[in-house]
């Protein structure tokens, strides 16, 4: 596996995981009536890499899963990185191969 393949991985893991989390504790500060995380960073954070978190987060917290926003840009966002992860991983091989 290439480096930048690597560490394009480990960054989409890390942000994924970060993005997650933020989710949840806006569903729990959410529950409890405290102040909330923005919905623009929590946008934000999807678009640069944790749109799968995301879309996790907001499955198993149900959270923000009736703003067909946030659908949008986290399903738009994965779709991206999925194409970056193409480009990177797939692409060079193909490549090699000719």
């Amino acid at each position: 596996m290439d480096t930048e393949l690597k560490i394009y991985l480990i960054v989409i893991g890390i942000m994924s995981f970060i993005t997650f989390i933020l989710y949840a504790a806006d569903k729990h500060k959410a529950i409890h009536n405290q102040w909330r995380i923005r919905e623009r960073t929590l946008l934000l954070f999807g678009v640069f890499g944790g749109a799968a978190g995301a879309l996790i987060g907001m499955e198993l917290c149900r959270h923000k899963t009736k703003h067909w926003y946030f659908w949008l840009v986290n399903i738009l966002s994965l779709g991206i990185h999925f194409a970056v992860y193409m480009h990177l991983g797939v692409m060079p091989a193909v490549k090699a191969m000719k």
